[in-house]
């Protein structure tokens, strides 16, 4: 092994005592608002990076990858429910207000994101809120108190309000807000370079919890350390 490759593999792994995994994972506490305490509900084949928060009746499928620092507090709305291979990117914030929600086959969510969604860098969802199949959230944009079909694009520092219901496909632009629902009845059908846009963010983002789990290893003490030695000779 060249020392250029291990001095690579040991900027990957480091030696020591180290935990790759600081995230907070734990049932929402009891209060007035919500008087039972529920546990997240996470699949094995999920990937929750370092530095997530994921408290209280969260379920989250299977291929969904949460990049570090995200924030998933049902701890006042609830539940919430994220989808099959669905990405949460860094910095997203998910919450919701009490006894508001929206209704999903017959059962009620603070919020509920589908299939195959993509959540950009910095983007809130705030329930009541739905996001349909292989829906786009961009950057820094909100949803919030909105309902939108599957396959619609929120661009960047965009804004969703109001009650509105976004049919399926429809493009939001950049740092619109979208408050009434005329507004949302009158955006357009989503470009094509947009659609195939958000298709490769997910198709590079599915590649992520797997890819990710190789990387840092399944065996760890309950404390999140790697269990493996780190030693290179």
């Amino acid at each position: 092994m060249g020392k250029g490759f291990r001095s690579m593999v040991h900027f990957l792994k480091p030696e020591g005592p180290y935990n790759l995994f600081v995230r907070f994972i734990s049932p929402n506490p009891v209060t007035p608002t919500v008087p039972v305490s529920r546990v997240p509900v996470i699949s094995k084949e999920a990937f929750i990076s370092p530095f997530v928060s994921i408290i209280g009746d969260v379920t989250i499928k299977g291929g969904v990858f949460v990049a570090p620092s995200a924030s998933i507090r049902a701890d006042e709305g609830t539940p919430f429910y994220i989808g099959d291979r669905t990405n949460l990117q860094d910095g997203v914030i998910l919450h919701g207000l009490k006894d508001e929600y929206v209704t999903v086959g017959g059962s009620r969510y603070s919020i509920y994101i589908d299939s195959e969604v993509t959540c950009g860098h910095g983007a809130i969802i705030h329930g009541p809120a739905l996001l349909g199949v292989g829906s786009f959230v961009g950057f820094h944009a909100l949803v919030f108190d909105a309902e939108l079909g599957s396959g619609v694009f929120v661009s960047n520092h965009a804004v969703v309000t109001g009650g509105v219901r976004v049919a399926d496909n429809r493009f939001v632009p950049p740092g619109a807000v979208i408050d009434m629902q005329s507004k949302a009845d009158g955006l357009s059908l989503l470009p094509m370079e947009k659609q195939q846009f958000a298709k490769e963010v997910q198709r590079v983002n599915q590649a992520f919890p797997a890819s990710y789990s190789m990387l840092f290893g399944e065996r760890r003490c309950s404390c999140g350390l790697a269990a493996e030695s780190r030693r290179q000779k």
